[in-house]
C-alpha cells in the first residue's frame, strides 16, 4: 500500500531538494570563479570537485532508481576494489605520512562501507541482507589490515549507526544528531588552529595529527584573518604557507576542508561548505527511503566530513564523487516497490488518526 501522502506531495519534496542541490552546487562554483578573480587563483579544482558531487548524485539517482540493492553493492565493490588496487588515488609527489593517501582511503572505505549498509537495508531476502551485512564487516576489516585507523574507527561508526538505525522512527532527530556531531568536530578543529584549547589537550593532538598538520591548520586559519571577505584564492595555500614551502614534498594543501576554505575563499566558502553537507543532510530527511537507509547513508557522509576536517580526503575526485553517489543512491525512488516507512506519513496528525 502506498503511503497516504501520495506521488504528487513526494514528487514535490524530491524536486524541491534537487533544486536546493542545484543552487547550492552553482553557488559554490561560481563562489569559486569570484574569489579566483580577486586573487589570480586557481579555480580548477573546486570546479572539478562540484561536477564530481553533482555527476556522482545523478548517476546515484538513476542507479538507484533501477537497481536499489544491486547498485549500492557494486558502488560499495567499487570503492573498496579503489582502494586496495589503487593506493595512489591520484597523480602527485608521494606526501610521507600520515598526511599523503590517508584521508582518502580513509574516505573511500567508509563510504564503501556506507554503501553496503544501504544496501542490505533495501535488501528484502534475510540472507542477502546477511550477506551485504557481512561486507559492510569486510570492508571494515580491510580499513584494519591496510593501517588506516582513521578508517577503521569510521567503518566501525558506520556500522553501530546502522544496526542502531533499524530502532529509530524519527529521522529528523538523528540527521540533526549527525549535523550537531560534524559542527563539534569544526569546532574543535578550529580551536586547535587557533590554540584555544587546554595545553594538554593540545600536546596529545600534536602527538596524533604531527606538528606539521597543525602548522598548516595555523597557518590556514592566519590566512582566513588576513582575508576574512574573499580568501587567498582557490589554489594558492601551497604557495603562501610558511609550512608546506618549507616541506620538501608537500600537496599544498592545509589537510583540513573548513580551514582550507575559510583561507582560500573566505567566509563564504566555509558557508558554502556548511550548506553542501547539509543540502544532503536535508534531502536524506526529504527522502521516502525508509529511514534505516537515509540514518545510515547520513552517517556515513557525516564520518566523511569528520574525515575531512582533519585531512584532505576532498582533494580526491574519487572522494567527492563517491559521497555524491551514495547521497544520490540512497535518495532514489526506487521503481520497485518498498516496505513503507511509519516515520514518514506526513500527513497531520488528525487526518492519520481518523483514516
Amino acid at each position: 500500500m502506498r503511503s497516504a501522502a501520495g506521488p504528487d506531495e513526494d514528487g514535490d519534496r524530491r524536486n524541491v531538494s534537487d533544486a536546493v542541490g542545484v543552487v547550492v552546487l552553482g553557488a559554490c562554483a561560481i563562489w569559486s570563479l569570484i574569489t579566483a578573480a580577486a586573487h589570480d587563483g586557481r579555480p580548477e579544482g573546486v570546479l572539478l570537485a562540484v561536477l564530481a558531487v553533482g555527476a556522482g548524485y545523478a548517476a546515484g539517482r538513476i542507479c538507484g532508481a533501477l537497481l536499489p540493492v544491486a547498485a549500492p553493492c557494486v558502488g560499495a565493490l567499487a570503492g573498496l576494489a579503489l582502494t586496495v588496487g589503487l593506493p595512489h588515488l591520484s597523480p602527485g609527489p608521494d606526501i610521507v605520512a600520515p598526511l599523503g593517501q590517508a584521508g582518502a582511503t580513509a574516505a573511500l572505505l567508509t563510504l564503501a562501507a556506507g554503501a553496503a549498509c544501504c544496501a542490505a537495508w533495501s535488501a528484502g531476502a534475510p540472507a542477502l541482507r546477511l550477506t551485504l551485512c557481512a561486507l559492510a564487516a569486510g570492508i571494515t576489516l580491510t580499513a584494519a589490515v591496510l593501517g588506516s585507523v582513521g578508517g577503521f574507527l569510521a567503518c566501525t561508526a558506520v556500522l553501530l549507526c546502522s544496526f542502531a538505525a533499524g530502532r529509530i522512527r524519527r529521522r529528523g532527530l538523528g540527521l540533526v544528531g549527525l549535523a550537531l556531531s560534524a559542527a563539534l568536530v569544526t569546532g574543535l578543529t578550529w580551536a586547535v588552529a587557533g590554540s584555544a584549547v587546554p595545553d594538554g589537550l593540545e600536546v596529545s593532538l600534536e602527538g596524533r595529527l604531527t606538528r606539521h598538520r597543525l602548522g598548516l591548520w595555523r597557518d590556514g586559519l592566519h590566512m582566513a584573518h588576513q582575508e576574512a571577505a574573499l580568501g587567498v584564492g582557490p589554489g594558492r595555500f601551497g604557495e603562501l604557507s610558511t609550512t608546506a614551502t618549507q616541506t620538501l614534498l608537500s600537496d599544498g594543501k592545509p589537510h583540513s576542508a573548513p580551514l582550507q576554505q575559510a583561507a582560500e575563499q573566505g567566509v563564504v566558502g566555509v558557508a558554502l561548505l556548511a550548506t553542501a553537507f547539509c543540502w544532503m543532510l536535508y534531502a536524506l530527511w526529504r527522502t521516502r527511503r525508509p529511514t534505516p537507509v537515509a540514518l545510515t547513508a547520513g552517517a556515513a557522509l557525516t564520518a566523511l566530513a569528520v574525515i575531512a576536517c582533519l585531512g584532505n580526503a576532498l582533494s580526491f575526485t574519487t572522494v567527492s564523487a563517491g559521497a555524491g553517489l551514495l547521497a544520490g543512491l540512497s535518495t532514489a525512488r526506487p521503481f520497485t516497490e518498498e516496505p513503507p516507512d511509519r516515520e514518514r506519513d506526513v500527513r497531520p496528525r488528525g487526518d492519520r488518526l481518523t483514516s
